[in-house]
């Protein structure tokens, strides 16, 4: 898969080769608002192709492979990183990496037989945490980081904290305070913080433990993300938002209007227009990005870097389509966000957009 980023790059988490969109170097370039392609990882003669990547505020780790499970590796681009090139640094102890999740302080790597976590403040020649799989390699099959067999890792020690296995847990993603789990049945749990409604519970109180979202029974979920002051999760039709939205930054230095802030402490459905079936869902810290199964991309929320894509600036309350992969007929197949960036992976076998269109010509013929 190729890969596209945009939003917040203080720290050259998003590289351009030469440029980036506003004519200055990659890691001079604090906002970058248009798409812009990430390099693959090259080694000697090969190239490796980027098959996921995960964000936090400062940093990218991008799991790179040429199609061998032995020959993959995570590089680590942003805050300590080798600004010199385009895709970070390599971690020497990745190879062989299966699944990669990072967060400000640590990364976490996921291997056939084994789960290691790393802190990134300091150069060790051990993991600060780790568990082997040998014994439970079947309880990890079809899990991703988080999720690890019987809980999962969060960011801070004590990084592993078990889940009851009657949960049945598919997917878990992390908020800044919050957690949000989806279970193989399909219902959804949330616990952690709750002050901007981002538990929807109907209250702004925390939970200390799973607790089930009761606004959903009876909607099969079939992904789940968290940001920073919201959760959003996806059904087999449709798609539902809770937390607390705002166009714009309190906190942002220069602002002498008064800024309105809405809470949604129950889920509300989100309103996509033209009606379409979202394929995958991330959260930032204040947006969210959504893929489709047409392949279009659309993202809301606040924009000040940038990370909407739309080659502003500004700020959206409504799912908004980007139109720089519709215009170049990319098909959006992923979409990952970090807490300010977003980046995008776009089908580089076949252009659907383009074989649909066929279809329906010849249908018309």
């Amino acid at each position: 898969m190729r890969w596209f980023g945009f939003g917040f790059n203080a720290f050259a988490q998003i590289c351009d080769v030469d440029k980036s969109d506003e004519g200055e170097s990659c890691a001079a370039a604090v906002k970058v608002s248009s798409p812009t392609e990430l390099s693959e990882h090259v080694d000697g003669n090969r190239r490796w192709k980027t098959s996921q990547i995960t964000a936090s505020w400062s940093r990218r780790a991008a799991l790179h492979g040429d199609g061998e499970l032995r020959d993959s590796c995570v590089c680590v681009a942003g805050f300590g990183s080798d600004v010199s090139s385009c895709c970070g640094t390599c971690v020497a102890h990745s190879y062989g990496c299966v699944n990669v999740f990072i967060s400000e302080t640590h990364l976490t790597l996921a291997f056939p037989h084994k789960i290691e976590t790393w802190d990134l403040q300091k150069k060790e020649e051990t993991p600060s945490w780790s568990m082997d799989l040998e014994a439970q390699s079947d309880c990890f099959a079809g899990l991703t980081l988080p999720l690890v067999p019987g809980g999962y890792i969060q960011s801070n020690p004590p990084f592993y904290r078990p889940l009851s296995a009657h949960m049945g847990a598919k997917r878990l993603a992390l908020g800044a305070e919050h957690a949000v789990l989806l279970t193989a049945s399909g219902a959804v749990y949330t616990w952690g913080l709750g002050s901007h409604g981002q538990l929807g519970h109907g209250g702004l109180t925390p939970e200390e433990k799973p607790k089930p979202v009761e606004a959903l029974w009876g909607m099969i979920m079939g992904s789940v993300s968290a940001g920073g002051w919201h959760s959003v999760c996806v059904s087999e039709d449709c798609s539902k938002q809770t937390g607390a939205s705002s166009p714009e930054d309190p906190q942002e230095e220069g602002k002498q209007e008064d800024v309105f802030i809405s809470i949604q402490a129950f889920p509300a459905l989100v309103d996509v227009t033209p009606l379409c079936e979202i394929r995958t869902v991330s959260c930032g810290s204040r947006h969210t990005a959504a893929a489709t199964t047409a392949g279009d991309l659309y993202t809301w929320g606040w924009g000040e870097y940038g990370q909407l894509g739309h080659q502003t600036f500004s700020s959206s309350d409504e799912p908004q389509r980007v139109e720089f992969f519709a215009a170049e007929q990319i098909y959006v197949v992923d979409v990952v966000c970090g807490n300010w960036n977003t980046f995008v992976a776009i089908n580089e076998e076949i252009d659907l957009r383009i074989e649909n269109k066929h279809r329906l010509e010849h249908l018309e013929i």
